[in-house]
This record gives C-alpha cells, structure tokens and sequence, in this order.
C-alpha cells in the first residue's frame, strides 16, 4: 500500500512518513498540493494525507483534484487551522470527499489505526 503524504510542515511531513514506514507502508511526500499532485499523478497511492493550509496549491483544492482525477483515493485531511481554527476547514474538507479529518495536534496511535481501518474496508 502506497501513501502520500502533503504538508508544508516539515516536520510533520517527516513525522507522518516516519510513523507511515514504520507501520509497513510506501511513502512519498510533498510539501505542497502542486507537488504532491504531480508525485500522484506519477506514481498513484492508495491513500493521501493532506494539510489544508498550504503555500501554492492548498488542501482543498487538492481534495477536490484528487477527488476528479483519482475516483478511488482514500483522503485523510488534518489542519491546524491557521489563524481562524481547524473547525472552519475541516467540514469543508469532508464535503469535498475527504474520509476521515483529523484536527492537529492528533494521537499517532489512533491516527494509525483509523488509517489502517480506511485501507482495510476496500
């Protein structure tokens, strides 16, 4: 299984890969939507997180590309949400097509095993 991981966060980006590897999967990264697109668009995963406040392309935007492109991706959104707060963005992420939200900061623990539960219903 396959997942790509886009955040401009540096280190949440590592931290997503790290625990993502270490739980058996392939991972790309990108630190933005433009760029996680186009890592998509080469080398298709079967799951994308993604930040929704992003420099470039944002989140949203990205939801709804995958959505278009990529009918069977499984989307996990996560946000801090900036200044106004990850509320005011993660239903919107849900309408989009997003399967699961996660509000940052997340248990990794539970963020593992609601990942793994997303994979595993196909």
């Amino acid at each position: 299984m396959r997942i790509l991981v886009i955040d401009d966060d540096e280190q949440m980006r590592v931290l997503l890969r790290q625990v993502m590897e270490w739980s058996g999967f392939v991972v790309d990264d990108a630190e933005n939507g433009r760029k996680g697109m186009q890592i998509q668009r080469r080398q298709p995963a079967d799951l994308v997180i993604t930040d929704l406040i992003m420099p470039e392309q944002e989140g949203l935007e990205t939801i709804s590309l995958l959505k278009k492109e990529f009918p069977e991706v499984k989307i996990v959104a996560i946000s801090g949400g900036g200044r106004i707060g990850p509320e005011a963005y993660l239903p919107a992420a849900r309408e989009l097509g997003a399967d699961l939200v996660f509000s940052k900061p997340f248990d990794v623990k539970e963020f593992v095993t609601a990942v793994r539960g997303l994979l595993e219903n196909d």
